[in-house]
């Protein structure tokens, strides 16, 4: 992945439901189990839950906090206003 991926995945919020505004390395990693099972919302969305699941079952959180706290979010030019 690379760096700029990285950056987004960290600042990203969750568009909707119980952890609407939440960063998505803050959700819970039951959440993301969830998801797993069920399946994962389509689109740019779906793509980034994937990967935090992938960080949260191998225990990198950590290293997300750090990629939020020392590189600015991206500009809303390069975020879209839709979550396809």
């Amino acid at each position: 992945m690379d760096q700029e991926k990285l950056i987004e995945l960290a600042h990203y919020k969750m568009p909707f439901g119980k952890y609407k505004g939440s960063y998505l390395v803050a959700i819970p990693e039951y959440y993301y189990v969830w998801f797993k099972q069920k399946g994962f919302p389509e689109g740019k969305l779906g793509r980034l839950m994937q990967e935090m699941y992938e960080i949260k079952l191998n225990g990198l959180e950590e290293l997300i906090y750090k990629i939020k706290n020392n590189f600015p979010a991206p500009t809303s030019k390069n975020r879209s206003a839709k979550h396809s």
